[in-house]
């Protein structure tokens, strides 16, 4: 498991720019699709999920070491984005390098994060993820529950 292998712990201020890689990592591409060109994140509407990230209320993140680097991050912040449910509740993003998941990165990151979003006195936290996006069997797998829907996406909530 990641945690004998090298852990998950609370992203350092130096290591915000990671989060852009990450972010375009959070892209879901169906199977057999191209891949979106990278400067995709710039776009207002992506890029708000790390512009100025530790500027604002609800700016909470984790990475994941395995191997002697940085496999995966997930982090929250409280912004109007595709999984916004209110002012008060986090949105999360997340995103495990592709060789590595499926080794349990992806639950020992949200395990982390739920436990600093209510260390920061949080209730909930909300996502959005595409219905056919493998990471959506995690997200429920570990409590979230689906708060509405549209063709492609839920917008999911989990009470912390």
């Amino acid at each position: 498991m990641i945690e004998a292998i090298g852990g998950v712990r609370e992203i350092s201020s130096g290591e915000h720019p990671l989060l852009e890689d990450f972010l375009y990592r959070a892209i879901y591409i169906p199977a057999g699709a191209d891949p979106f060109p990278r400067e995709i994140i710039f776009q207002p509407e992506i890029l708000v999920y790390i512009a100025g990230f530790g500027d604002q209320p609800g700016d909470l993140g984790v990475i994941a070491e395995m191997d002697g680097k940085i496999t995966g991050a997930a982090w929250t912040r409280i912004i109007p984005a595709y999984g916004h449910i209110d002012d008060e509740t986090p949105e999360l993003a997340m995103s495990v390098l592709p060789e590595y998941r499926g080794r349990g990165v992806g639950t020992a990151l949200l395990i982390r994060l739920f436990e600093l979003l209510r260390k920061h006195g949080y209730k909930r936290t909300s996502l959005s993820v595409q219905k056919e996006n493998p990471a959506a069997r995690l997200y429920k797998r570990l409590g979230y529950e689906i708060l509405r829907e549209n063709e492609e996406d839920w917008i999911m909530i989990r009470l912390l």
